[in-house]
C-alpha cells in the first residue's frame, strides 16, 4: 500500500468513526451561513448526504485542521473552541479574546494572493465567513470580528477586522429567512448563494457551490433534473 493510500485509508476510517458517534444537533450551524437556504434546512433536517466528500476533499479539510491548530496553540486553552449554542443555532468559535472573535481559514496559495490584490472586496467575496463570525460576536457581546487568512504553502498570514455590529443586520437576515422555511416546512429554492465566479470571456455568473454540495443529487432529483 502506498503512502498515499494509508493516509486516504486513516482519514476515512475517521471520518467513519466520527459518523458513528456523532449526533446530529437539529440546529443551524453558523458555519453554513450565507450558502443555499436548502442546503442549510437539509443539513439541519439531517438528510442523508447523497454526495459525500471525495478522498482529496477529505485531505484538503485535514490539511485545514492542521493550519487551525497550529494557530490555536498560541492561545490559552479556553479561549478556543469556544461552544455557543442558542434555541435553534450551534457553533464553535475559533478563539475569543476580550474584545473580539477570531475565526481561521486557510486556503490554497493561489487563492490566498488572489484575495489580497487591490480591488478584491473582501466582504463580498467572503460574506459567509463574516456572517459566521459575526454571529458568534453577537452572541458574545464582542465588540470586534477578525478573520483570519492563512496561505498553505508559505504560511502568509492576512488579518481583517470590522466592528460586529456592523453585521447586525445581515446576520438577523440570514436567520429570519431559515427560520421562516423551518418553521413553515417549505422546502427553499435551488439558489446557490456562495463563492461566485465570473467567466472572464463571457461575464457569465456562476458558483462553485453546487459542485461540491453534499446534497448536490438530492436537490437535483427534487428539482426533476438528472
Amino acid at each position: 500500500m502506498s503512502v498515499q493510500d494509508k493516509i486516504d485509508e486513516a482519514l476515512l476510517l475517521a471520518d467513519e468513526e466520527r459518523a458513528k458517534t456523532r449526533k446530529p444537533s437539529g440546529k443551524f450551524k453558523p458555519s453554513l451561513f450565507g450558502r443555499c437556504y436548502r442546503a442549510q434546512i437539509f443539513a439541519r433536517q439531517g438528510v442523508p448526504e447523497t454526495d459525500p466528500i471525495d478522498a482529496r476533499t477529505r485531505r484538503v479539510f485535514k490539511a485545514g485542521n492542521l493550519f487551525h491548530d497550529f494557530v490555536q496553540q498560541f492561545f490559552e486553552v479556553e479561549k478556543v473552541e469556544k461552544v455557543i449554542s442558542t434555541e435553534d443555532v450551534v457553533g464553535y468559535a475559533d478563539i475569543v479574546t476580550e474584545d473580539s472573535v477570531v475565526d481561521i481559514k486557510s486556503q490554497h496559495s493561489n487563492a490566498f494572493h488572489y484575495m489580497t490584490k487591490e480591488g478584491v472586496d473582501i466582504c463580498e467575496k467572503k460574506y459567509p465567513n463574516w456572517l459566521q463570525v459575526a454571529w458568534y460576536a453577537l452572541q458574545l457581546g464582542k465588540k470586534w470580528v477578525r478573520l483570519v487568512y492563512l496561505s498553505k504553502d508559505d504560511l502568509c498570514v492576512k488579518e481583517y477586522q470590522d466592528l460586529a455590529e456592523n453585521w447586525r443586520d445581515d446576520v438577523e437576515c440570514e436567520l429570519n429567512a431559515l427560520r421562516y422555511f423551518w418553521d413553515e416546512k417549505i422546502v427553499p429554492p435551488a439558489e446557490p448563494r456562495a463563492y461566485k465566479k465570473v467567466d472572464k470571456k463571457t461575464g457569465k455568473e456562476t458558483y462553485e457551490e453546487c459542485s461540491w454540495c453534499s446534497f448536490n443529487t438530492y436537490c437535483h432529483e427534487l428539482e426533476g433534473k438528472k
